[in-house]
């Protein structure tokens, strides 16, 4: 039997025709590239226009089609976002800025996940076969992955790192002054029997933060009692955090490089060892990530400038778009103390 005819067959039901610009321009009285500037972000256009459009726009239920502009301006306004370890309680935060900061800049962020360790080599070709506009990143990349970037046209900005060989700008906060600022807080309250739990050997901002606590003992006449490696990681810092505080000379101060062993060194303290925080043992981090404000934490830390930071990492990308000649930048940005309950501090100045 043969199917009737002027109906599809189920399941073959033609999709209905989309409206498109030369409609919405058709109906309301404009040339299409008005249409086009009524929804390019930042183009100018008159409100009487662009009312007009946008009223034609919803009668059609019309909406610009995002894959046709790519290929007919050749910029995606797509921005690939490459984070390393994005389970880092500081990444969640990063990337909730940056999503905020391009998409009010006209731009869509593309997400990469880089595991702890790698190189962004591992996923550029992902990346770039998107025809990203753009790559903010805090993965260190070769230098014949950043020369490709370069011969395509595709500015890097490094986000809380800096690679000085590798092309591209950067934005980064103070790690140094940070651990300076905290080393000073606890020398200032008294202790000298003070621990480090580092962060990992391959990561510049553990190598920073570091560098910057133990110059400023030093300077102040402080050695390091005790150190272990933490790797960022809560059970690694809890289980070296539990081994120091058990010894017979253990200290009285400890400063995790980030928030997160902060964590485990002060559960550590206080679940495995039974001391008590900061009377026996004061303890502070780094990032100043959501927990640290949480009442079981109260964590004495540095706060990364998060929103200034992502503002200059856009503003810098924003710049370069174009201009492959265009020299890097290198933006160095103070972190601030934040002074809590988990550390002691020295008493005020008598009059």
């Amino acid at each position: 039997m043969k199917r009737p005819t002027g109906k599809p067959a189920k399941g073959r039901q033609r999709r209905a025709r989309r409206a498109t610009s030369v409609d919405v321009a058709r109906l309301a009285g404009v040339s299409q590239s008005a249409v086009s500037r009524c929804f390019t972000p930042g183009a100018s256009i008159s409100e009487k226009t662009r009312s007009k459009i946008l009223a034609a726009a919803q009668r059609l239920d019309y909406a610009p089609n995002a894959i046709a502009r790519t290929l007919i301006s050749g910029r995606s306004r797509i921005v690939g976002v490459v984070l390393p370890n994005i389970t880092n309680l500081f990444y969640p935060e990063v990337l909730h800025e940056l999503s905020l900061r391009l998409q009010a800049a006209g731009l869509r962020v593309l997400l990469f996940n880089v595991p702890y360790g790698q190189q962004i080599d591992d996923v550029m070709p992902d990346v770039l076969q998107y025809q990203v506009d753009g790559i903010i990143t805090s993965a260190r990349c070769s230098a014949a992955v950043g020369a490709d970037c370069r011969r395509r046209g595709v500015p890097i900005v490094f986000y809380n790192r800096e690679f000085p060989e590798l092309p591209g700008s950067s934005v980064k906060c103070n790690q140094v002054a940070g651990a300076a600022r905290l080393a000073d807080l606890l020398i200032d309250a008294g202790h000298r029997r003070i621990g480090l739990i580092a962060g990992p050997d391959n990561s510049p901002t553990a190598h920073d933060r570091e560098r910057g606590f133990v110059q400023r003992l030093r300077a102040r006449g402080v050695d390091l009692c005790a150190r272990a490696g933490g790797d960022f990681l809560y059970d690694i810092a809890r289980a070296a955090a539990r081994s120091m505080l058990g010894q017979p000379r253990r200290p009285d101060a400890l400063f995790c490089a980030n928030d997160t062993m902060a964590f485990g060194a002060m559960d550590a303290a206080r679940h495995d060892v039974g001391l008590a925080v900061p009377d026996d043992v004061s303890i502070v981090g780094f990032d100043d990530s959501g927990p640290s404000r949480w009442r079981g934490y109260d964590l004495t830390t540095v706060r990364q400038p998060l929103e200034a930071m992502t503002a200059a990492a856009v503003e810098l990308l924003v710049q370069s778009f174009g201009q492959p000649g265009m020299p890097a930048a290198r933006r160095l940005i103070d972190g601030e103390l934040v002074v809590r309950s988990s550390a002691r501090v020295a008493p005020p100045a008598s009059d």
